[in-house]
Protein backbone atom coordinates (compact mmCIF):
# COMPACT_ATOMS: atom_id res chain seq x y z
CA UNK A 1 0.00 0.00 0.00
CA UNK A 2 2.68 2.10 1.01
CA UNK A 3 4.64 1.70 -2.01
CA UNK A 4 1.53 2.48 -4.59
CA UNK A 5 0.13 5.53 -2.34
CA UNK A 6 0.38 8.17 -4.56
CA UNK A 7 -1.30 6.11 -7.95
CA UNK A 8 -3.99 4.99 -5.04
CA UNK A 9 -4.80 8.77 -4.72
CA UNK A 10 -5.04 9.88 -8.23
CA UNK A 11 -6.87 7.53 -10.76
CA UNK A 12 -5.31 9.19 -13.92
CA UNK A 13 -2.02 7.93 -12.45
CA UNK A 14 -3.51 4.63 -13.93
CA UNK A 15 -4.63 6.16 -17.26
CA UNK A 16 -3.96 10.39 -17.67
CA UNK A 17 -6.77 10.63 -19.66
CA UNK A 18 -9.27 9.86 -17.79
CA UNK A 19 -11.76 11.93 -17.22
CA UNK A 20 -14.75 9.84 -14.71
CA UNK A 21 -15.24 6.76 -12.86
CA UNK A 22 -18.09 4.72 -13.65
CA UNK A 23 -18.58 1.80 -10.40
CA UNK A 24 -20.31 -1.34 -10.47
CA UNK A 25 -20.80 -4.39 -7.54
CA UNK A 26 -21.96 -7.51 -8.25
CA UNK A 27 -24.07 -9.47 -5.53
CA UNK A 28 -22.24 -12.37 -3.93
CA UNK A 29 -24.79 -13.16 -1.41
CA UNK A 30 -24.99 -16.28 0.29
CA UNK A 31 -27.82 -18.75 0.43
CA UNK A 32 -26.51 -20.00 4.40
CA UNK A 33 -25.29 -18.67 7.20
CA UNK A 34 -21.25 -18.24 6.10
CA UNK A 35 -20.51 -18.58 9.59
CA UNK A 36 -22.17 -21.77 10.60
CA UNK A 37 -18.77 -24.84 9.42
CA UNK A 38 -17.07 -22.76 12.37
CA UNK A 39 -18.43 -24.86 14.79
CA UNK A 40 -18.08 -28.35 13.19
CA UNK A 41 -13.97 -28.63 14.02
CA UNK A 42 -13.28 -31.24 11.51
CA UNK A 43 -14.14 -29.09 8.89
CA UNK A 44 -12.74 -26.18 7.38
CA UNK A 45 -14.16 -22.52 6.58
CA UNK A 46 -13.68 -20.48 3.32
CA UNK A 47 -14.87 -17.19 2.85
CA UNK A 48 -17.50 -16.72 0.67
CA UNK A 49 -16.45 -15.09 -2.24
CA UNK A 50 -13.69 -17.84 -2.94
CA UNK A 51 -16.20 -21.08 -2.90
CA UNK A 52 -16.77 -21.38 -6.63
CA UNK A 53 -15.19 -19.16 -9.17
CA UNK A 54 -12.51 -16.63 -9.82
CA UNK A 55 -14.30 -13.17 -9.08
CA UNK A 56 -11.95 -11.20 -11.00
CA UNK A 57 -12.34 -13.36 -14.39
CA UNK A 58 -16.39 -13.20 -13.58
CA UNK A 59 -16.31 -9.70 -12.45
CA UNK A 60 -13.80 -8.56 -15.45
CA UNK A 61 -15.89 -10.42 -18.19
CA UNK A 62 -18.76 -8.40 -17.60
CA UNK A 63 -17.57 -5.05 -17.09
CA UNK A 64 -15.67 -5.44 -20.36
CA UNK A 65 -19.14 -5.88 -21.78
CA UNK A 66 -20.83 -3.10 -20.29
CA UNK A 67 -17.99 -0.86 -21.43
CA UNK A 68 -17.65 -2.20 -24.98
CA UNK A 69 -21.08 -1.13 -25.63
CA UNK A 70 -20.64 2.28 -23.44
CA UNK A 71 -17.36 2.92 -25.34
CA UNK A 72 -19.47 1.77 -29.19
CA UNK A 73 -22.64 4.05 -28.67
CA UNK A 74 -20.45 6.68 -27.23
CA UNK A 75 -17.47 6.97 -29.33
CA UNK A 76 -15.36 7.40 -25.85
CA UNK A 77 -12.01 5.49 -24.39
CA UNK A 78 -12.57 3.05 -21.86
CA UNK A 79 -10.70 0.62 -19.22
CA UNK A 80 -11.68 -1.96 -16.99
CA UNK A 81 -10.32 -2.81 -13.65
CA UNK A 82 -11.39 -5.25 -10.90
CA UNK A 83 -8.77 -5.80 -8.25
CA UNK A 84 -5.98 -5.70 -9.72
CA UNK A 85 -4.44 -2.02 -10.33
CA UNK A 86 -3.79 0.40 -6.96
CA UNK A 87 -7.31 1.82 -7.46
CA UNK A 88 -9.27 2.37 -4.64
CA UNK A 89 -12.79 1.06 -5.75
CA UNK A 90 -14.57 1.22 -2.02
CA UNK A 91 -14.23 5.31 -1.41
CA UNK A 92 -14.87 5.68 -5.52
CA UNK A 93 -18.26 3.18 -4.76
CA UNK A 94 -19.35 5.50 -1.92
CA UNK A 95 -18.69 8.79 -3.65
CA UNK A 96 -20.50 7.21 -6.51
CA UNK A 97 -23.78 5.88 -4.12
CA UNK A 98 -23.34 2.68 -4.02
CA UNK A 99 -22.54 2.09 -0.43
CA UNK A 100 -20.17 3.38 2.52
CA UNK A 101 -17.58 2.21 4.16
CA UNK A 102 -18.39 0.91 7.15
CA UNK A 103 -16.11 0.76 10.62
CA UNK A 104 -14.76 -2.52 9.09
CA UNK A 105 -13.13 -0.54 5.97
CA UNK A 106 -15.52 -2.89 3.77
CA UNK A 107 -18.37 -1.63 1.63
CA UNK A 108 -21.51 -1.42 3.34
CA UNK A 109 -25.03 -1.76 1.58
CA UNK A 110 -28.38 -0.96 1.71
CA UNK A 111 -29.71 -2.97 -0.78
CA UNK A 112 -27.25 -5.38 -0.47
CA UNK A 113 -25.63 -5.63 2.95
CA UNK A 114 -21.91 -6.55 3.00
CA UNK A 115 -21.87 -8.71 -0.04
CA UNK A 116 -20.92 -6.94 -3.28
CA UNK A 117 -17.87 -7.03 -5.71
CA UNK A 118 -16.56 -4.14 -7.02
CA UNK A 119 -15.70 -3.07 -10.85
CA UNK A 120 -14.62 0.14 -12.15
CA UNK A 121 -14.60 1.48 -16.16
CA UNK A 122 -12.61 4.54 -16.03
CA UNK A 123 -13.47 6.73 -19.13
CA UNK A 124 -12.51 10.35 -21.16
CA UNK A 125 -15.22 11.86 -21.36
CA UNK A 126 -17.01 14.02 -18.54
CA UNK A 127 -20.46 12.27 -16.44
CA UNK A 128 -22.09 14.35 -13.97
CA UNK A 129 -21.77 12.66 -10.63
CA UNK A 130 -23.62 10.34 -8.64
CA UNK A 131 -24.85 10.90 -5.17
CA UNK A 132 -22.63 10.00 -2.38
CA UNK A 133 -24.14 7.36 0.25
CA UNK A 134 -23.63 8.59 3.88
CA UNK A 135 -22.34 6.39 6.54
CA UNK A 136 -25.51 4.38 8.20
CA UNK A 137 -23.44 2.24 10.96
CA UNK A 138 -24.40 4.54 13.56
CA UNK A 139 -23.44 3.00 17.33
CA UNK A 140 -23.22 -0.17 16.20
CA UNK A 141 -19.49 -2.21 17.31
CA UNK A 142 -20.60 -5.64 15.79
CA UNK A 143 -18.47 -6.29 13.08
CA UNK A 144 -15.55 -4.50 15.50
CA UNK A 145 -16.32 -6.77 18.38
CA UNK A 146 -16.43 -10.43 16.71
CA UNK A 147 -12.90 -9.90 15.04
CA UNK A 148 -11.10 -12.73 16.74
CA UNK A 149 -7.61 -11.46 16.19
CA UNK A 150 -8.80 -8.14 17.25
CA UNK A 151 -7.47 -6.63 14.10
CA UNK A 152 -9.96 -3.26 14.22
CA UNK A 153 -7.42 -0.67 16.21
CA UNK A 154 -10.16 1.62 15.87
CA UNK A 155 -13.34 2.04 13.73
CA UNK A 156 -12.48 2.14 10.03
CA UNK A 157 -9.24 1.26 10.81
CA UNK A 158 -7.57 -2.60 9.97
CA UNK A 159 -4.39 -3.44 10.78
CA UNK A 160 -3.93 -6.17 8.06
CA UNK A 161 -1.09 -7.88 10.01
CA UNK A 162 -3.67 -8.93 12.55
CA UNK A 163 -6.81 -10.38 9.97
CA UNK A 164 -7.20 -13.39 9.59
CA UNK A 165 -8.22 -12.97 5.49
CA UNK A 166 -4.39 -11.36 4.88
CA UNK A 167 -2.39 -14.24 7.27
CA UNK A 168 -4.36 -16.86 5.31
CA UNK A 169 -4.28 -15.50 1.62
CA UNK A 170 -1.11 -13.05 1.40
CA UNK A 171 1.28 -13.66 4.30
CA UNK A 172 3.83 -16.29 2.77
CA UNK A 173 5.67 -17.32 5.97
CA UNK A 174 4.51 -19.56 8.88
CA UNK A 175 1.60 -17.87 10.84
CA UNK A 176 2.72 -15.99 14.28
CA UNK A 177 1.94 -18.18 16.76
CA UNK A 178 -0.03 -15.77 18.48
CA UNK A 179 -2.74 -15.68 16.08
CA UNK A 180 -3.12 -19.37 14.99
CA UNK A 181 -5.97 -20.27 17.81
CA UNK A 182 -7.91 -17.52 17.15
CA UNK A 183 -7.93 -18.76 13.36
CA UNK A 184 -9.75 -21.96 14.51
CA UNK A 185 -10.78 -23.82 11.33
CA UNK A 186 -10.44 -20.68 9.02
CA UNK A 187 -8.12 -21.80 6.13
CA UNK A 188 -8.73 -19.03 3.10
CA UNK A 189 -10.09 -16.05 4.39
CA UNK A 190 -12.55 -14.42 7.03
CA UNK A 191 -16.31 -13.46 6.79
CA UNK A 192 -16.89 -12.71 10.22
CA UNK A 193 -16.73 -9.08 10.50
CA UNK A 194 -18.51 -9.17 7.25
CA UNK A 195 -21.31 -11.85 8.13
CA UNK A 196 -22.64 -10.16 12.07
CA UNK A 197 -23.50 -6.84 9.55
CA UNK A 198 -27.34 -5.93 10.62
CA UNK A 199 -27.43 -4.49 7.21
CA UNK A 200 -27.45 -7.93 5.83
CA UNK A 201 -30.78 -8.58 6.83
CA UNK A 202 -31.00 -6.70 3.48
CA UNK A 203 -28.76 -9.24 1.41
CA UNK A 204 -30.18 -11.28 -1.37
CA UNK A 205 -28.76 -14.28 -2.70
CA UNK A 206 -26.58 -14.32 -5.49
CA UNK A 207 -28.25 -15.30 -9.10
CA UNK A 208 -24.88 -16.00 -10.22
CA UNK A 209 -24.46 -19.72 -10.55
CA UNK A 210 -20.62 -19.78 -11.03
CA UNK A 211 -20.48 -18.05 -7.40
CA UNK A 212 -23.31 -20.01 -5.63
CA UNK A 213 -20.79 -22.35 -3.06
CA UNK A 214 -19.27 -25.68 -4.56
CA UNK A 215 -21.00 -28.55 -2.82
CA UNK A 216 -17.22 -30.00 -1.82
CA UNK A 217 -16.02 -26.21 -1.55
CA UNK A 218 -19.01 -25.71 1.27
CA UNK A 219 -16.99 -27.00 4.78
CA UNK A 220 -14.94 -29.70 3.21
CA UNK A 221 -13.09 -32.24 5.69
CA UNK A 222 -9.91 -31.13 6.92
CA UNK A 223 -9.02 -34.86 6.11
CA UNK A 224 -9.68 -34.71 2.94
CA UNK A 225 -7.93 -31.33 2.27
CA UNK A 226 -4.69 -32.63 4.15
CA UNK A 227 -3.51 -34.94 1.83
CA UNK A 228 -3.67 -32.58 -1.35
CA UNK A 229 -0.07 -32.78 -3.26
CA UNK A 230 0.67 -30.08 -6.07
CA UNK A 231 -1.05 -31.27 -8.95
CA UNK A 232 -4.80 -32.24 -6.58
CA UNK A 233 -4.44 -28.86 -5.22
CA UNK A 234 -4.35 -27.20 -8.70
CA UNK A 235 -7.42 -29.96 -9.96
CA UNK A 236 -9.22 -29.17 -6.73
CA UNK A 237 -8.98 -25.50 -7.31
CA UNK A 238 -8.67 -25.14 -10.81
CA UNK A 239 -10.66 -21.51 -11.84
CA UNK A 240 -10.69 -21.00 -8.14
CA UNK A 241 -9.76 -17.73 -6.04
CA UNK A 242 -7.66 -19.93 -3.91
CA UNK A 243 -5.33 -21.19 -6.31
CA UNK A 244 -3.17 -18.46 -6.46
CA UNK A 245 -1.81 -19.15 -3.33
CA UNK A 246 -0.20 -22.19 -3.39
CA UNK A 247 -0.53 -25.88 -2.49
CA UNK A 248 2.11 -25.14 0.43
CA UNK A 249 0.47 -21.67 2.12
CA UNK A 250 -2.83 -23.78 1.83
CA UNK A 251 -2.11 -27.34 3.40
CA UNK A 252 -0.23 -24.83 6.08
CA UNK A 253 -3.50 -23.15 7.06
CA UNK A 254 -5.19 -26.40 6.89
CA UNK A 255 -2.84 -27.44 9.63
CA UNK A 256 -3.47 -24.84 12.11
CA UNK A 257 -7.03 -25.78 11.58
CA UNK A 258 -6.08 -29.22 12.47
CA UNK A 259 -4.25 -28.39 15.31
CA UNK A 260 -7.62 -26.33 16.34
CA UNK A 261 -9.91 -29.15 15.95
CA UNK A 262 -9.28 -31.08 19.36
CA UNK A 263 -10.18 -33.95 16.82
CA UNK A 264 -8.27 -36.85 17.93
CA UNK A 265 -8.10 -38.30 14.29
CA UNK A 266 -6.17 -35.66 12.63
CA UNK A 267 -3.50 -36.70 14.27
CA UNK A 268 -2.37 -38.82 11.43
CA UNK A 269 -2.74 -35.94 8.88
CA UNK A 270 -0.29 -33.93 11.27
CA UNK A 271 2.61 -36.78 11.85
CA UNK A 272 2.18 -37.65 8.19
CA UNK A 273 3.21 -34.11 7.23
CA UNK A 274 6.22 -34.06 9.25
CA UNK A 275 7.82 -35.48 6.25
CA UNK A 276 6.66 -33.00 3.64
CA UNK A 277 9.23 -31.33 0.94
CA UNK A 278 7.94 -27.99 2.11
CA UNK A 279 9.40 -26.62 5.20
CA UNK A 280 6.19 -24.24 5.74
CA UNK A 281 4.31 -27.60 6.02
CA UNK A 282 6.18 -29.06 8.26
CA UNK A 283 6.19 -26.53 10.92
CA UNK A 284 2.76 -26.08 10.44
CA UNK A 285 2.35 -29.93 11.50
CA UNK A 286 4.90 -29.74 13.94
CA UNK A 287 2.55 -27.22 15.94
CA UNK A 288 -0.30 -28.98 14.75
CA UNK A 289 0.67 -32.51 16.35
CA UNK A 290 1.64 -30.70 19.63
CA UNK A 291 -1.69 -29.05 20.01
CA UNK A 292 -3.65 -32.70 19.29
CA UNK A 293 -1.00 -34.93 20.68
CA UNK A 294 1.75 -33.26 22.63
CA UNK A 295 3.20 -36.24 24.42
CA UNK A 296 3.55 -37.87 20.49
CA UNK A 297 5.05 -34.29 19.64
CA UNK A 298 7.39 -34.48 22.31
CA UNK A 299 8.63 -38.74 20.81
CA UNK A 300 9.02 -37.47 17.80
CA UNK A 301 10.84 -34.25 18.84
CA UNK A 302 14.98 -34.95 19.03
CA UNK A 303 15.28 -37.77 16.22
CA UNK A 304 13.44 -35.12 14.07
CA UNK A 305 15.45 -32.15 14.86
CA UNK A 306 19.14 -33.84 13.95
CA UNK A 307 17.87 -34.25 10.59
CA UNK A 308 15.91 -30.78 10.15
CA UNK A 309 17.90 -28.09 8.59
CA UNK A 310 15.41 -25.48 8.45
CA UNK A 311 15.29 -22.83 10.68
CA UNK A 312 11.96 -22.15 11.24
CA UNK A 313 10.95 -25.64 11.23
CA UNK A 314 13.35 -26.09 14.24
CA UNK A 315 11.87 -23.01 15.89
CA UNK A 316 8.52 -25.27 15.84
CA UNK A 317 9.81 -27.91 17.68
CA UNK A 318 11.90 -25.72 20.23
CA UNK A 319 8.62 -23.96 20.80
CA UNK A 320 6.64 -27.01 21.65
CA UNK A 321 7.40 -26.97 25.23
CA UNK A 322 6.41 -22.73 25.55
CA UNK A 323 2.85 -23.11 23.38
Amino acid sequence: MAETAGRRGAPRSLWPEARSVVMLGLNYGPDSDPMASLARHDRATISVYARNRDYHDLVKGKLKQVAGRFAAREGVGVKVFVDTAPLMEKPLAAAAGIGWQGKHTNLVSRDFGSWLFLGAILTDIDLPPGEPEVDHCGSCRACLDICPTAAFPAPYRLDARRCISYLTIEHKGPIPHEFRAAMGNRIYGCDDCLAVCPWNKFAQVTQQAKLAARDDLDAPPLADLAVLDDAGFRALFSGSPIKRIGRDRFVRNVLVAIGNSGEAELRTAAMRLLDDAAPLVRGAAVWALARLDPAAAVAERASRMADESDPDVLEEWHAIDRD
